[in-house]
């Protein structure tokens, strides 16, 4: 149970790391009183800005609980004005704490934040931010690790700094294998369908709660990546799709079954995205074989398309094959040149 002592020290040790110390050295919290009946406590800080920038952390998460963080009923604001700033500074670090606005925090208020679930124990945090950077830079990450040991959790969170990469990193990694673990990548709001219950306490706590043990842990560097024939490189998506193992020779070369093959491929991929053509290579009428023969090209007008699809047909039966979906560049597919080689 939480007494004075633990409180003290956490808010102080809170108020030095967001840089709300304005009064000098020193713990910025000089008396706490709980009261328990009512489950609320008052925190004096030694000082009216201190007190102010105190105003930031409601949301703060403390022993696993959003704390909320109010004034007292009998605070004047009037008279308080008088006395010092009455508002949190501008300049604090909240993200030192987890509670930079929007979408870097936790809570509910970030649209962009991805839940990254599935993470194989032994990745560094700098090799997890190299998988996801390959869709765009990111405006925030952190990974859950455990309290009392610092190990990864598995599971953690990210921001990318342009959002319309969200839904494409998304699409295109969530179901990734890595290792003997799949991948769980999805935006964090609730407003995406039902999430676990223990992923609920996850969008609710962990991204504070992670910055408070980076303060308490003060994790060194990365240890090296131990050999276990993980790939962790990801190819940004392009927006062309090609599928293999879709067509047999004997298809393309039947008028009507490439028809129906090609309709059934527009009505099927046109589920994932605005599909803008589907290019099937058959052989020319004198029987000449011509490049990128066996494959389905798929465009589309965005990345976010292109990825669904390919999270979505990559590993499914078509005719009896299971198919493999890949991207492909697009300089090359706009040229006509359906022979170059695909990335994964």
């Amino acid at each position: 149970m939480s007494n004075e002592q633990t409180i003290s020290a956490f808010f102080s040790q809170v108020m030095t790391a967001i840089g709300g110390n304005t009064a000098g050295p020193g713990d910025a919290v000089v008396n706490v009183y709980i009261n328990h009946e009512k489950k609320f406590a008052f925190v004096e800080m030694r000082s009216v800005e201190e007190a102010s920038n105190a105003m930031a952390l409601d949301g703060i998460v403390f022993e696993g609980v959003a704390v909320r963080v109010r004034r007292p009923t009998d605070y004047n604001p009037s008279l308080a004005a008088t006395l010092g700033p009455s508002q949190p500074s501008p300049h604090l670090n909240l993200a030192a704490v987890g509670l930079t606005s929007g979408a870097i925090s936790g809570g509910s208020e970030g649209p962009d934040r991805i839940f990254v679930g599935g993470l194989p124990h032994f990745f560094t945090d700098s090799q997890i931010r190299e998988l996801l950077e390959s869709f765009g830079p990111l405006r925030g990450f952190d990974v859950v690790k455990d309290r009392e040991t610092g190990n990864s959790k598995g599971y953690g969170f990210c921001v990318y700094q342009d959002p319309a990469v969200t839904d494409i990193a998304c699409a295109a990694l969530n179901g990734l294998k890595m290792g003997d673990r799949t991948l769980t990548v999805r935006r964090a709001s609730a407003s995406m369908g039902p999430i676990k219950p223990e992923q609920e306490l996850i969008l609710q706590q962990a991204q504070q709660q992670i910055a408070m043990q980076k303060i308490a842990l003060q994790i060194g560097g990365s240890p090296p990546f131990p050999g276990s024939g993980v790939v962790l490189s990801v190819a940004p998506p392009t927006k062309i799709v090609c599928l293999t193992e879709v067509v047999s020779m004997d298809e393309l070369k039947d008028d009507e079954e490439y028809e129906e093959i090609l309709e059934d491929m527009r009505e099927e991929s046109g589920k994932f995205g605005a599909l803008v053509n589907v290019v099937i290579p058959r052989p020319s009428p004198a029987g000449e074989m011509i490049p990128g023969i066996g494959k389905v090209f798929l465009e589309y007008a965005d990345a976010a398309g292109s990825a669904r699809a390919k999270a979505a047909l990559h590993g499914r039966k078509f005719g009896g094959n299971v198919v493999t979906a890949t991207y492909y560049p697009e300089d090359k597919f706009l040229n006509g040149d359906y022979g170059a080689v695909t990335v994964a």
